[in-house]
């Protein structure tokens, strides 16, 4: 069975492509992840704040709207608290993981604001990355800050980056816009390579008791797969950039799903870490499976299978699926 794809120019031997996680942060086990069938890593972010900036605009989107509640203002920490492994560090470990692995290494960098730290993305380059992933994680609370406002500082950042490394660039998305599909169509002409659905905005809890509001990870399960699913299989074919899909996937099923939407690769994380990183081989022998059970010889020919441009009935994935919906659930009342 070929199980092989194409994602960012790079030939990868199948669709699973660990996403940015902590698992990545040594090359020991790295080397497991590939050794498990890991097509692809991505590794963990290099946050904005952990580079010696010329540029402080992040701090100050950071704490846009935080003076009308001054309470607010020590969740966030000082720009020098961020610091978690650093940016010399993390240019030895891609140097590192590109020595020690046979299958591509993407690096990630997360970031929000235009200025000096994007001028890291070079030595990124220049390090061996063979492709970035750019993580743009961005909560606007400014009440006077528009949506067209909000859309170019993505725009910008992407614009930036891109005139400054030959390497491909994927985008790491928000599902957060006004109109997906339009803002999707306005990366892909700028010079996005991929475009990476969704990133995961970890919501903070509140403690009652200590009348505080706290950090708190929770780790994703298969139901969250139902938005990137949607927005993969409603984008395909319409923009020219790859499609990776993550948040969501945790069994072979779900791979599969993902292809059959459009994506090239399916990112998985929360099952590694829960379940281990055999699950990578587990699934990819699953997957295996199930397309010689129905059939196919490779994955192009279940690529995109379920996206809007091929279903018989493309209204599904709009308004005709949420009446459907609604309407088709009751506990039995006339």
């Amino acid at each position: 069975m070929d199980l092989s794809t194409t994602y960012l120019g790079l030939k990868l031997k199948n669709p699973i492509v660990p996403s940015s996680s902590p698992l990545s942060r040594h090359v020991s086990t790295l080397r497991r992840m590939e050794d498990a069938g890991a097509a692809a890593v991505v590794l963990y972010s290099l946050f904005e704040e952990e580079i010696r900036m010329e540029s402080k605009t992040l701090n100050e989107y950071l704490t846009q709207g935080t003076e009308i509640y001054p309470e607010s203002i020590t969740f966030f920490p000082e720009a020098p608290s961020y610091r978690m492994i650093g940016p010399d560090a993390y240019l030895n470990h891609i140097a590192r993981a590109k020595e020690a692995l046979d299958i591509p290494v993407i690096a990630s960098l997360n970031g929000v604001s235009t200025g000096g730290w994007i001028e890291y993305t070079r030595l990124i380059e220049q390090a061996g990355a063979d492709a970035l992933e750019l993580n743009i994680y961005y909560i606007p609370t400014n009440p006077e800050l528009t949506g067209a406002e909000v859309e170019e500082i993505y725009l910008n950042v992407l614009r930036d980056v891109k005139a400054s490394v030959q390497i491909p660039i994927a985008l790491k998305l928000s599902p957060y816009f006004s109109s997906m599909a339009n803002m999707a169509s306005r990366l892909d002409d700028a010079g996005a390579d991929a475009l990476v659905l969704f990133n995961r905005f970890y919501q903070p809890d509140f403690d009652l008791d200590a009348l505080e509001v706290v950090p708190n990870l929770v780790l994703s399960d298969s139901d969250e797969l139902r938005l990137p699913l949607r927005w993969t299989a409603i984008l395909y074919g319409r923009i020219r950039a790859d499609l990776g899909l993550t948040t969501g996937v945790h069994t072979s099923t779900d791979v599969l799903k993902g292809l059959a939407a459009g994506a090239t690769v399916t990112m998985m994380a929360s099952e590694l870490l829960q379940n281990g990183l055999g699950r990578i081989g587990e699934i990819l022998t699953e997957v295996a499976r199930w397309l010689v059970e129905h059939e196919y010889n490779s994955l192009d020919e279940l690529r995109g299978s379920l996206s809007q441009i091929n279903v018989a009935a493309p209204a599904a994935f709009e308004r005709a699926n949420y009446i459907q919906v609604v309407s088709s659930y009751g506990p039995g009342y006339v």
